[in-house]
């Protein structure tokens, strides 16, 4: 097919391509940045060139550096992963000039369906559902107003180049949309270069299904069915599933019809992605189309036994499709979660630094179903604020929607990341709710469940019981060890003695008594315990946990469970699922004097105003001696591409100013001080 691919992109989609690349035994090519010299990426393909600084604009951005590295390493086709320049018709047109092949759309399908504005009016002309809304650009805020008025609220702002929420709003109120067009036209120029904006009518509780579509350069299109991607956090994806829960067969056909009939009117050529937005009644509409590979492309390969960036390389090469519509089944069920570097407890805000501990469940069999994750890091590798701040994706497939859930709960509970934080917690907290196992989602279902953000869940009885007893085998396996030191004083019993301990978690205090087995550490001989507040009866817990273990897995009473655990200066942190505590285990006596320790006050910092992430101060809106009113704009920090504005919690006056815009500021880094 073709002699070399340069992969015009980083991190995990470029990891992706390069595996199906050596699996069809076509050489690969990785460009870098500064930022990305030892990515997985780098070491992964057969040779990488270098192409800037961190920066995106001076790096995976400048085709003039990517077009050199095709030129110096002699690549003959180049795959653009999503983001950065896949959607960018320039890019293409000056491949091809070069001779040099687009692993893509043609050129007129990205102009096209590329412009929000035009891909709405060519999707009406072939006969596609579409949302009301005004057909030109909006000049200023004034309009956007007068534009908002006229469709009826709550309206949808948008980026016309835009994708992946950024540059989009929802304003329910003409005071929003001014804010909300200025906040979306300054992230539509800073993502995409194009700061034009459009407005429609914002559909209430929608569902989010887009139909993925393949076509070939002889003229054939089909559709792929749809995924769902309902579940968003500032209108961008977290999890997404194939197939969705809410379609009918009816429904589903006719969105397919319509896409591929939309795909057929530019001549699509290559995987893309339909995107629509569908109201309770399962009336839909079009929403865009992506000309490139979706994020969440696993779900409909794992669901349809096909490789979707093979069948792009084999288009891109000239060959017609191998499959026709009547040969597209729907296999089985899967689930996507976005693993990404933010901090859920903190209002998901970026959490940027070094991967200390990265470990991932391996993949295949998996509880109910199997494991599939896609990631282009390791550990040790770090997570930089210029570029998204995704981690990896965990994808469980199963049978059955609920084996797939279950596959998918289970990877997240053996993932284990220290260093910075990660959305894991939350991930599991969403796939255990009730609404979602049954399929009661739509857009805003984050904003429904979660109003007043992630603070962790309440922890079940199941929960109780597992950590406890983990803890308390930790604890005792601790202690013995500690007692064969050379002179310990007070030797503790040994294996086959009872221990009795007070386990402390989230409030409550468990009294356990726990007997270990004869056998040695690590070999999965059941140990006893005793918890009368947790269970009428003796436990029996099999683990093959070792000291040094950062994963406990264990088999309770018949029940297996798998909980990240990790050392602290004051007991063991544990999670499982939503459910995160640091858990203490003492002797009676300590247990005693531990209740009588008076609680810590907490630091007022009410009169301060700090960065709640690492990131580049954009502007600084107040000056000192100012008073502001509480909710007023203060800051606006910038970090991974999404603007983060900083507002006054109450009226006061400005003290002093502790950064400028375009200072580059640390979480916690102090901005601004109150009187």
């Amino acid at each position: 097919m073709f002699n070399k691919i340069l992969i015009a992109n980083r991190g995990e989609i470029a990891v992706r391509v390069i595996k199906t690349c050596k699996r069809l035994g076509i050489p690969t090519v990785a460009v870098y940045s500064e930022a990305d010299a030892a990515s997985l990426a780098v070491e992964m393909a057969d040779e990488a060139v270098f192409i800037g600084p961190p920066a995106p604009g001076e790096s995976y951005l400048n085709m003039d550096r990517i077009l050199a590295a095709c030129e110096e390493t002699g690549a003959d086709a180049v795959h653009p992963g999503f983001g950065f320049l896949s959607e960018n018709a320039k890019f293409p047109e000056a491949l091809a000039k070069k001779n040099i092949a687009w692993i893509g759309p043609n050129v007129y399908a990205i102009q096209s369906m590329g412009d929000k504005l035009e891909s709405k009016k060519l999707a009406a002309k072939a006969g596609v559902s579409t949302v009301p809304g005004f057909k030109g650009e909006i000049e200023d805020d004034q309009q956007a107003v007068e534009v908002a008025d006229d469709i009826g609220y709550p309206v949808m702002i948008k980026a016309s180049a835009g994708g992946g929420g950024k540059g989009m709003r929802i304003a329910r109120s003409a005071s929003e949309v001014k804010d909300g067009f200025k906040a979306a036209r300054n992230e539509a120029k800073s993502s995409f270069g194009d700061d034009r904006i459009l407005i429609e009518k914002f559909v209430e509780k929608p569902r989010h299904i887009e139909i993925q579509v393949l076509g070939d350069k002889h003229g054939n299109v089909i559709h792929l069915n749809e995924r769902e991607c309902s579940i968003q956090r500032r209108n961008q994806k977290v999890i997404e599933e194939a197939p969705s829960p809410f379609l009918d067969k009816r429904t589903r056909d006719k969105m397919g019809e319509q896409a591929v009939a939309l795909a057929k009117a530019v001549d699509y050529d290559s995987a893309g992605t339909v995107e629509f937005i569908v109201d309770p009644n399962k009336n839909f509409y079009f929403l865009e189309m992506n000309t490139r590979l979706q994020v969440e492309h696993p779900v409909t390969e794992l669901t349809h036994d096909i490789d979707l960036v093979e069948q792009m390389i084999r288009v891109a090469a000239g060959k017609e499709l191998e499959l026709t519509q009547r040969d597209v089944r729907i296999k089985g069920h899967a689930v996507e979660a976005r693993l990404y570097a933010e901090d859920p407890y903190r209002g998901f805000l970026p959490s940027i630094g070094r991967l200390e501990r990265y470990v991932e469940p391996e993949q295949g069999p998996m509880g109910p179903g199997k494991l599939r994750i896609d990631s282009g890091v390791r550990e040790g590798d770090e997570i930089s604020l210029f570029y998204d701040p995704m981690i990896a994706k965990v994808i469980g497939y199963g049978d059955t929607r609920e084996k797939a859930i279950d596959a998918l709960a289970d990877s997240l509970d053996r993932l284990h990341v220290e260093g910075l934080q990660a959305n894991a917690p939350f991930l599991s907290a969403v796939l255990d709710e009730t609404d979602f196992r049954k399929g009661n989602i739509h857009t805003g279902y984050i904003d429904e469940h979660f109003p007043d953000g992630f603070a962790g869940t309440v922890a079940r009885e199941d929960q109780l019981r597992f950590m406890t007893a983990a803890a308390a085998f930790v604890h005792t396996t601790f202690v013995q060890r500690a007692t064969q030191i050379a002179g310990r004083l007070t030797p503790a019993p040994n294996a086959g003695e009872l221990h009795d301990w007070v386990v402390i978690m989230d409030g409550h205090r468990f009294a356990v008594e726990m007997r270990l087995p004869q056998g040695a550490i690590g070999e999965e001989v059941p140990a006893e315990l005793w918890c009368p507040a947790l269970s009428t009866g003796r436990m029996a817990l099999a683990t093959s946990w070792r000291p040094g273990d950062h994963l406990f897995e264990g088999e309770l009473d018949g029940e297996k469970f798998a909980l990240t655990f990790s050392d602290r200066t004051e007991g063991y942190r544990l999670r499982h699922r939503g459910f995160a505590a640091t858990v203490l285990v003492c002797t009676p006596r300590t247990a005693e004097l531990h209740a009588r320790l008076p609680e810590k006050e907490a630091a007022d910092t009410a009169k301060l105003i700090t960065s709640p992430m690492p990131g580049l101060v954009m502007s600084v809106n107040v000056e000192v001696g100012q008073e502001v009113k509480a909710g007023e704009a203060l800051v606006v920090v910038e970090a991974m591409k999404m603007e983060n504005v900083l507002r006054a919690e109450r009226d006061g006056t400005v003290k002093s100013i502790e950064a400028s815009a375009g200072d580059s500021v640390a979480a916690d880094e102090l901005l601004i001080e109150f009187e």
